[in-house]
């Protein structure tokens, strides 16, 4: 049987002295000392009434008790249920309602208290079970035996950027199976120390970061938030090797100010999701003396299957190779596989459970939609280049319908993206009484720069087919963004609707 996250950390644990983490302030946590929290906390969870199978919501941004809640779901059976501590009430709202917790911890106090409960209490016991005894017991609020590995270990809600979120389905299976393929693309040793500056609460630190650093006995550099300015320093203060960021917070790294620590690291390879221009790829891995990886991945697909290699031939501009042992199709509307340089739709084979995650809580028809016999439908389009690389085109979600002819809103960023002026852009289709819709390309300067709408807008007809120009130009101090860093389109778009009126084709705003 495959090994559980409560096994893997158990046997962390017996190397008493090796560390497991370590914080911005200072602090050392082993994974001895990381396991007897999480078994209290466990114990406080079982003292809550929360039983094998429940759901435990927390709300917590990234610190040390947020491990406390997430090992001891693992180790007493219960389903973590992690949500962003900056989600607006209704957003909370609906994960509550879907998910119906039995427990909800929304601050640090609240997880101390776990804790505190599992030390200093006795649980009265529900009426048809003999009282288990005192909670400082070790093991006290384990179950029997390992949860089975394919059993749900979480639920991770979608960002919802387009929609409302959906609950994806992970086990421990899926957990350990990411951790082992992560650690072993990139060689990662017991050595190794993450930097972790995206939110806990999301897949990608949870996924790549914190299940790589397990399966293998490497440590993480926990960051209370992302800064920008800071980046660099918690890098090489906290001997961090290893790192993984999103493109926008990459680009905002670039724009603070170089420190003197920002050379003074141990970082072999930086992980990032989304697209870099080649000279701001050039311009980080100058900065930092480190390699940047883009990868390509989901909540659902658990595993990244794609991502470039480790070496010379790696693409800044490409998402990678499949990796080993992942098969990936390029599909049409029509199911048929694409062939030759051709886009379409990336469909990931794979095991609901094991390798692909279990489906939607509570959404059997999105589950069947999406989680087909002949594998994931991502609903992301690439293209696969002559070298066998792959390349990310859009969302299908995000292709603008323009007089008949579909139009990639990734492609209208990166060419506007590419002017000098440009710090970022997003691109999105408004009404349009004659046209469909109309491209409305929403942009940010950067800093000392000047640029007009008319300028960017001629910027980009000499770079693309006469349908793909956008008709308006908003300027705008910053994009409405998720916690890791994803544009908010939905909410862009309802921006866009508002301020350009019914007629956007016939406006060009600066």
């Amino acid at each position: 049987m495959a090994e559980s996250i409560a096994a893997l950390l158990r046997r962390r644990a017996q190397a008493p002295d090796r560390i497991f983490a370590v914080l911005d302030d200072g602090v050392t946590i082993t994974y001895a000392e990381q396991l007897r929290r999480s078994l209290q906390a466990a114990a406080g969870l079982r003292r809550r009434g929360a039983r094998p199978g429940d759901r435990v919501h927390v709300r917590l941004p990234n610190c040390r008790e947020f491990f406390d809640v997430w090992f001891a779901t693992a180790l007493s059976g219960t389903v973590l249920v992690p949500t962003d501590p900056h989600s607006s009430a209704d957003e909370l709202e609906h994960i509550l309602a879907d998910a119906a917790p039995v427990v909800s911890i929304r601050d640090t106090a609240a997880a101390d208290g776990l804790r505190a409960d599992a030390i200093s209490a006795r649980p009265a016991g529900r009426p048809d079970e003999p009282d288990p005894g005192p909670l400082n017991e070790p093991g006290f609020g384990e179950p029997a035996q390992d949860r089975d590995p394919g059993a749900l270990a979480a639920i991770l809600y979608t960002s919802g950027t387009t929609s409302r979120a959906k609950g994806v389905m992970v086990t421990d299976a899926n957990y350990v199976a990411v951790g082992r393929a992560v650690a072993d693309h990139l060689n990662v040793t017991a050595a190794d120390r993450w930097l972790v500056v995206l939110p806990l609460f999301h897949a990608n630190a949870q996924y790549y970061c914190a299940m790589s650093a397990l399966t293998t006995g490497a440590s993480i550099a926990l960051a209370p938030r992302f800064s920008a300015s800071g980046w660099g320093r918690q890098a090489s203060t906290m001997d961090a090797t290893l790192a993984s960021l999103f493109a926008a917070p990459v680009r905002m790294i670039l724009a603070a100010e170089p420190q003197p620590q920002d050379t003074g690291n141990r970082l072999r390879a930086v992980l990032f999701a989304q697209n870099l221009s080649a000279a701001d790829a050039t311009a980080f891995e100058t900065r930092f003396g480190t390699r940047l990886l883009q990868l390509y991945g989901m909540t659902e697909t658990v595993l990244p299957p794609t991502i470039n290699p480790d070496d010379a031939s790696r693409r800044w501009d490409s998402i990678g190779r499949p990796l080993p042992g992942v098969t990936i199709d390029l599909v049409d509307d029509s199911g048929a596989t694409v062939d030759g340089a051709g886009t379409g739709e990336i469909r990931v084979a794979g095991v609901p459970g094991r390798t692909l995650a279990a489906g939607y809580w509570n959404d059997a028809p999105a589950s069947q939609s999406a989680f087909t016999d002949e594998g994931l439908r991502t609903g992301d389009l690439a293209r696969r280049g002559d070298d066998g690389f792959l390349y990310f085109v859009d969302r299908t979600k995000d292709m603008i319908k323009r007089a008949g002819e579909n139009v990639s809103a990734g492609e209208i960023e990166r060419v506007a993206n590419a002017h000098p002026a440009v710090a970022e852009s997003a691109a999105v289709g408004v009404p349009d009484p004659i046209r469909d819709e109309a491209i409305v390309l929403v942009a940010t300067v950067r800093p000392g720069h000047r640029l007009t709408a008319d300028n960017l807008i001629g910027w980009c007809a000499e770079r693309l087919s006469a349908f793909k120009v956008p008709s308006s130009v908003i300027f705008v101090d910053a994009l409405p963004r998720t916690s890791v860093g994803k544009v908010r389109k939905a909410d862009l778009r309802s921006s866009v609707e508002r301020t350009i009126g019914s007629s956007p084709s016939l406006r060009r705003t600066s």
